[in-house]
C-alpha cells in the first residue's frame, strides 16, 4: 500500500539523514581544517568532474521529456551550471576555486587527473538518468534536499581554516544556497505527485539511495588515494601536476 504524501516525504528525508555524504569522514577533515593543501586540491579536481557532468546529466534527462512544462522547469539547472549572458555559471565559479587553491584551471577542466572511481561513479549517475524512468531520474536529484546544510558548513569551515577562502573562491557554494531551493521545491513536489503507488515510491526511494551512494563513493575514492596511507592509482592526479603558473615559478 502506498504511503501518504507526508509519509513518503519523511521516508525520503530519512534516507538523507542516514546516507548523505555530509556524514563522510573526509568532510570532517575538509571543513575542520585538517586537509593538507594537496588533499584540498585533489578534492577540487575530482569534484569538478561531478560538477561538469551535471549539465550533461540534465541534458540527457531533458532529451527524454515530452512535456514542455517539465523541460521549461528543468532548463534552469543547465543554465545554473553552464552559465548565461548574465550568469557566469557554477562551472566557471568552480574553476575560480581551483585557481585559488593553486591549480591551473585548464588542467582541472581537462579532467585528466580524475580518479578512476570518481569517473566510474559519476558516469554511472549520468547513465542512470539517461536510462531509468523519469521518476527515478528526478528522485535521484533529491540529494539537493540535503545540500544547503553542507554548503553552509563548508563556507564556514573553509573561511575559518584556509587562507585561499574568500568571497570569490567560495562563490560557487554561496550561489548554490540561492539556486538549490527552487530546484528542491520543484523536484520534491514532482516526485511526490508522481510516486502514487507503492511500486513507484519504492523505485524513487531506491533511486535516491543510489545517488547517495554515488556521492559517498567519490569521497571513499578520494580518501583512499590521498589520505595517509595515500595510494594514488595510475593516471590520477599527482601533487606535482597541474599547479598554477605562479606556483611553478615560486
Amino acid at each position: 500500500m502506498a504511503q501518504t504524501r507526508e509519509q513518503f516525504e519523511a521516508r525520503l528525508r530519512q534516507i538523507g539523514a542516514e546516507r548523505y555524504h555530509d556524514l563522510h569522514p573526509f568532510h570532517d577533515r575538509l571543513h575542520g581544517g585538517s586537509c593538507t593543501p594537496d588533499q584540498v586540491r585533489a578534492w577540487v579536481i575530482n569534484r569538478y568532474y561531478y560538477q561538469h557532468s551535471i549539465p550533461m546529466k540534465d541534458a540527457a534527462f531533458m532529451s527524454r521529456v515530452e512535456s514542455p512544462d517539465l523541460r521549461r522547469a528543468w532548463r534552469s539547472r543547465i543554465e545554473d551550471h553552464d552559465g548565461t549572458a548574465e550568469n557566469e555559471g557554477g562551472i566557471r565559479r568552480w574553476l575560480r576555486l581551483a585557481e585559488a587553491v593553486g591549480l591551473e584551471p585548464d588542467y582541472v577542466a581537462s579532467c585528466e587527473g580524475v580518479l578512476p572511481a570518481t569517473r566510474f561513479a559519476v558516469d554511472a549517475y549520468v547513465r542512470f538518468v539517461r536510462e531509468k524512468t523519469l521518476l527515478e531520474a528526478v528522485a535521484a536529484s533529491l540529494t539537493e534536499l540535503f545540500a544547503p546544510k553542507i554548503h553552509a558548513n563548508r563556507i564556514q569551515g573553509l573561511l575559518k581554516n584556509y587562507a585561499f577562502a574568500d568571497d570569490s573562491s567560495l562563490s560557487y557554494f554561496r550561489n548554490r544556497l540561492k539556486e538549490a531551493p527552487k530546484d528542491v521545491a520543484f523536484g520534491l513536489s514532482w516526485v511526490l505527485d508522481h510516486a502514487d503507488t507503492q511500486e513507484k515510491q519504492d523505485a524513487a526511494a531506491k533511486a535516491l539511495v543510489f545517488k547517495t551512494d554515488v556521492l559517498w563513493a567519490q569521497l571513499d575514492a578520494l580518501s583512499a588515494a590521498y589520505v595517509e596511507p595515500a595510494r594514488i592509482p595510475p593516471g590520477a592526479w599527482q601533487p606535482h601536476e597541474g599547479l598554477a603558473r605562479q606556483r611553478k615559478a615560486s
